[in-house]
């Protein structure tokens, strides 16, 4: 059985120029993160020349998860359209006073992973960035002030990156939560400069949860 790596680099570049399937699932694959144009190449024609086995049931995976799989209405994480709100809001073991602001669905998974948390979350849905132009309206940061007014916030743990969108951001949700009487503490030890959430270890996380300092 041919494995992806065994395609050639004239392989890969006739394929594509000669079938335009090809070409468009390359191009489609390629815009995965982790994915350049010579690795999508490789995935597309191992995906063709092996329908049954990789090929019908990454689409059937693929259907699955868009048909049932959404963002939880209350924090923003994922979950299934028969669990809206999703466990991590509905669990009443977790901590209800605390909640952790996130940019993205994804690093609750990676905060949870490290096992240092049991408050709820909020997902923002990215960070403030000029030059996307992703400004607050964006943002879930109304929600975030609703929910802190709502249900007994008393602390606002702020999982953010730790570039200049992501201080931009932290000090946004600072301000915004000036007088609710809520306290905005940051992640500290061991977040390196420009660093996201997703890409940091279960240990790295939990050390700096257990050390946050007051934004």
């Amino acid at each position: 059985m041919a494995d992806s790596a065994d395609f050639s680099e004239s392989e890969l570049d006739e394929a594509a120029a000669v079938l335009r399937p090809i070409d468009e699932l390359e191009k489609a694959l390629s815009r995965l993160p982790g994915l350049g144009r010579r690795s999508a190449a490789r995935a597309a024609l191992a995906l063709v020349r092996e329908p049954v086995r990789l090929m019908e049931p990454l689409v059937a995976a693929l259907r699955d998860a868009g048909a049932n799989v959404r963002c939880c209405s209350r924090c923003g994480a994922f979950t299934t359209i028969d669990r809206d709100p999703c466990d991590y809001c509905s669990d009443p073991t977790r901590d209800g006073s605390s909640i952790c602001v996130v940019e993205e669905p994804a690093d609750i998974v990676s905060i949870e992973s490290a096992g240092a948390f049991k408050g709820r979350y909020h997902s923002l849905g990215g960070k403030l960035s000029p030059s996307r132009r992703l400004g607050p309206e964006k943002l879930r940061l109304r929600e975030l002030g609703e929910r802190v007014r709502t249900e007994g916030i008393t602390e606002v743990l702020l999982a953010l990156s730790t570039d200049m969108e992501g201080d931009a951001t932290a000090g946004y949700i600072a301000e915004l939560l000036r007088g609710s009487g809520a306290k905005v503490t940051r992640l500290a030890f061991g977040l390196p400069v420009d660093s996201g959430i997703a890409y940091s270890d279960p240990l790295t996380l939990r050390r700096a949860i257990a050390n946050r300092i007051d934004q």
